[in-house]
């Protein structure tokens, strides 16, 4: 059959699809969709399966692949016998405000942000957040929320100020909202040199500062110290967001907890908070914690508010995003539970031990890997590269890093909560082997 646009346009649904495959809406009656779909997707879920049976070797990236307690699942049927998933929830709005919506999760929401947001210490009555789409979501809404308070207080568009070594995304979101970038460079270890934030901040001093801080930058696993950005930020119009996708969600369980922790003291350290849910926790689907001051959020709604007022949902609903997913929330409220921390608990000692022993196994059985761990609070290693063969069967990341002796090819491997000593011993063997061979 030949589609004009026409034609195109005059089509929907099965009549598209039918039109496309040469059949006709009668010729498929009595194959039920369970039916159907068993022919369409058997091919690709076979295919899933197998992956599956491959996942403890995944250590290149910070994702937890490790399979959830039944718990979760009993948890995920008690919701969906509430209508959750069986139709159409929308967490649209300010959790914290009641929505003309009432197929909504705000109330699990809520308690997923009150808890979080004790555990990174925000004071009990000045706390507000919602459960964004990924952590870059909640980057996107740290930032907007920074540039239009610093903007507002001073009249005057901040610049942002980042390493090389944070998340990519940052660079991206400060080219969607339109701030000039001045990257500042990094000590040894990956972190954000303090001492040239001083002085791009000195050559920028008619502009306030909007700082992007990391804890746990992507490739090394380095740490911008939030303490020491402060120490050069005092008489600086200045907003800190603090990037802390991977370490934000292991750091509260381990003694090193202080790096995440909002206030030390009566000392605030930053004004908002980014943490991936997918990542240490090993949610399913990508989603992002952010967390910030209600003072500061009330600061900012008020400015929200002369941008727009969407009288259709009864209030300003305080988040660029306008419709949100209700199901994320109401999972995620799962690891809030007793059981949960105490799971979250073992696992964050347990990927800094693994990772402490893989540190010295390379270090002494392959020093020409010259296998670094950027600080003892990291789960990253970063490596020679070895073979493609090694990179393709442990899915590991690889990047180009200046050295003395030029740009070489690094590799690195993410310790999380799936990988076994096991893997580890299998790790090590093929790198030797690679070694050996055709490898480093």
């Amino acid at each position: 059959m030949h589609i004009t646009r026409r034609r195109f346009l005059a089509f929907s649904g099965i009549g598209m699809a039918t039109a496309f495959t040469g059949c006709r809406p009668l010729e498929i009656r009595g194959v039920s969709p369970d039916s159907a779909l068993d022919v369409i997707n058997q091919p690709g879920l076979t295919g899933k399966a197998l992956l599956a049976g491959n996942k403890h070797r995944f250590l290149g990236y910070p994702v937890n692949m490790t399979t959830l307690p039944e718990e979760f699942f009993s948890w995920r049927r008690q919701l969906h016998a509430a209508g959750i998933n069986q139709f159409a929830f929308n967490n649209v709005g300010n959790p914290f405000k009641e929505s003309s919506l009432p197929f909504n999760t705000h109330d699990f929401e809520r308690e997923v942000i009150r808890h979080f947001a004790g555990l990174y210490g925000f004071p009990v009555h000045d706390y507000w957040g919602f459960l964004s789409n990924s952590g870059t979501d909640s980057n996107m809404h740290g930032m907007y929320m920074g540039r239009t308070l610093l903007t507002t207080r001073t009249g005057v568009r901040p610049k942002v100020y980042f390493t090389g070594e944070a998340h990519y995304s940052i660079q991206i979101l400060g080219d969607l909202l339109g701030m000039e970038m001045v990257q500042v460079a990094t000590l040894a270890d990956g972190g954000m040199d303090k001492v040239s934030l001083a002085d791009h901040l000195a050559d920028n001093r008619d502009h306030p500062a909007l700082v992007v801080a990391t804890v746990g930058t992507t490739f090394k696993g380095a740490i911008d110290h939030v303490d020491a950005i402060q120490s050069v930020l005092q008489g600086v119009d200045s907003y800190v967001h603090l990037d802390a996708a991977l370490f934000g969600g292991y750091l509260p369980y381990t003694p090193f907890v202080s790096q995440v922790l909002h206030q030390n003291g009566n000392r605030r350290r930053y004004d908002s908070l980014a943490v991936s849910c997918h990542k240490f926790f090993g949610f399913p689907s990508p989603a992002g914690l952010f967390i910030t001051r209600d003072s500061l959020y009330q600061e900012f709604n008020e400015q929200f508010s002369r941008i727009h007022k969407p009288e259709y949902i009864h209030h300003v609903p305080g988040t660029i995003t306008c419709s949100r997913d209700a199901v994320k929330p109401a999972e995620f409220y799962f690891f809030t539970t007793g059981s949960a921390s105490a799971r979250q608990a073992a696992d964050a000692g347990s990927i800094l031990q693994l990772t402490a022993r893989l540190h010295q196994e390379m270090q002494s059985r392959m020093p020409m890997l010259q296998a670094t761990r950027a600080n003892h609070l990291s789960n990253t290693l970063y490596f020679r590269k070895p073979s493609p063969a090694i990179i393709k069967k442990y899915s590991l990341a690889t990047m180009n890093l200046a050295t003395a002796a030029g740009t070489e090819g690094y590799a690195h491997v993410v310790i999380m909560p799936h990988v076994t000593d096991r893997v580890i011993d299998e790790f090590l063997t093929d790198l030797e082997v690679d070694r050996g061979g055709a490898g480093v």
